[in-house]
């Protein structure tokens, strides 16, 4: 089994309050907030973006989140390392994460 495609884009900010302003002004809908300056946000139908504020001492990371439909049938091809192997989020999801041949790590949420 593959993945689904793009299922959501995870950011990190040193401002919650500005970035999702920022989403605003392009045409994203706030779906939800919580009360640790964290939230998603839509276009239409396209992928989440989920936004989370970090302390500014801290690096900002952007990371594409994969959707998977079954963590059990899920077999990753040759090229992919799995870096994590799928485990529950606080938030309530399965995610394990790969990296590609480039290094770069991928999110993927069953």
């Amino acid at each position: 089994m593959s993945t689904e495609g793009i299922h959501a884009v995870f950011l990190e900010t040193h401002n919650w309050g500005k970035a999702a302003k920022f989403f605003q002004s392009l045409g994203y809908e706030l779906e939800f907030a919580t009360d640790h300056n964290s939230g998603q946000l839509r276009n239409g139908t396209g992928p989440a973006v989920f936004i989370a504020e970090v302390p500014e001492t801290q690096e900002t990371r952007t990371r594409l989140v994969l959707k998977v439909a079954d963590e059990a049938e899920f077999q990753p091809g040759p090229g992919v390392e799995v870096v994590e192997p799928f485990a529950g989020t606080h938030y309530g999801t399965r995610e394990a994460v790969v990296r590609d041949p480039d290094g770069r790590l991928w999110t993927l949420q069953a």
